[in-house]
């Protein structure tokens, strides 16, 4: 099995015990719902629990690789969301990313590392970590939306993604980066470019018109043009509901499209056409989960690595 180049097999995740939305990154994470919360914490946590359980029985069926690990931490609230702190590519690099919010640093975990590098070629471990001191920060695939079949990787400007870390990345990795500022109706900067635009094996979705500046705009379009891949625009009340968080993944019946049912039920009935072209759509209900501020992207890590002999498929 070789490694997959956008579409991965496999993906990490994390089943929280303790689930809260992370009161250290409200005052830039728009997405998350802090004000109008009914329920109690332990119907909060048991509830978020059982969407992560689902998620990965479910991706398991459809034939992805689930490595699914615990997270009991009271003080890891976004445990959840682990394609933020690490990411692995095709040719063997395994790197862990510099954290905004201090109680996400807590997030990287040496099993999960150990684990990986146990069941697949790492050829080179990276830890930016120490970007952290000069308060520098790049939330791995949370900020990097990678086109890895043309060597780009999409970054919109935020506290998560500073330009010194990215250059870093972008010069190891041989990708070219496409910079922009996008911002929602307050101007507030969005905080993840994962929640702004997908990049698949055959499209690209993005609320381009969130892009404010024309030349900006018309530089990231030429970027999506030139790539060959289908171009669909998403609106911000869409992106609101999670539209632009999804991901492709390789499953036993081919490619496939995972998004939140949030997300679907905001799509138009020509956009879900145009995607249903590409590849099928598969929706998992995660709404607990999405009161943190992010949605089924932001809980798969996608492991972009060869398989080594022992690992059982």
């Amino acid at each position: 099995m070789q490694a997959a180049i956008q579409a991965p097999k496999a993906v990490v995740m994390v089943r929280p015990h303790q689930f809260k939305p992370n009161p250290q990154t409200a005052n830039d994470n728009t997405f998350q719902v802090n004000d109008k919360i009914t329920l109690s914490q332990q119907q909060i946590a048991k509830q978020a629990f059982d969407e992560v359980s689902q998620v990965a029985n479910k991706l398991s069926t459809l034939g992805v690789k689930v490595h699914l690990f615990e997270d009991k931490m009271s003080n890891t609230p976004d445990a959840v969301f682990p394609n933020n702190w690490f990411s692995t590519h095709s040719d063997g690099h395994f790197y862990l990313y510099p954290m905004y919010a201090e109680n996400r640093r807590l997030e990287k975990r040496h099993d999960i590392i150990e684990h990986l590098i146990a069941n697949y070629q790492v050829d080179q471990l990276t830890d930016l970590s120490c970007w952290e001191q000069k308060q520098q920060f790049l939330e791995g695939t949370g900020v990097l939306v990678i086109d890895h079949l043309n060597h780009l990787v999409y970054v919109t400007r935020s506290k998560r993604a500073d330009e010194a870390p990215l250059m870093d990345f972008c010069h190891q990795q041989n990708l070219s980066p496409v910079f922009f500022n996008a911002t929602d109706r307050q101007g507030k900067a969005v905080y993840h470019t994962n929640v702004l635009m997908c990049v698949t094996t055959g499209f690209v979705i993005i609320a381009d018109e969130m892009i404010r500046d024309n030349k900006e705009r018309e530089q990231v379009l030429k970027f999506i043009h030139n790539s060959g891949k289908t171009h669909i625009s998403l609106s911000e009340i869409q992106i609101n509901q999670f539209a632009g968080n999804m991901l492709e993944l390789s499953g036993s019946e081919g490619r496939f499209i995972a998004m939140s049912t949030t997300a679907y039920r905001s799509l138009s009935k020509q956009q879900i056409a145009i995607l249903s072209e590409k590849a099928r759509i598969e929706t998992f209900d995660i709404p607990t989960v999405e009161m943190a501020g992010g949605s089924i992207r932001c809980m798969l890590a996608g492991i972009h690595l060869t398989p080594s002999k022992k690992l059982h498929t």
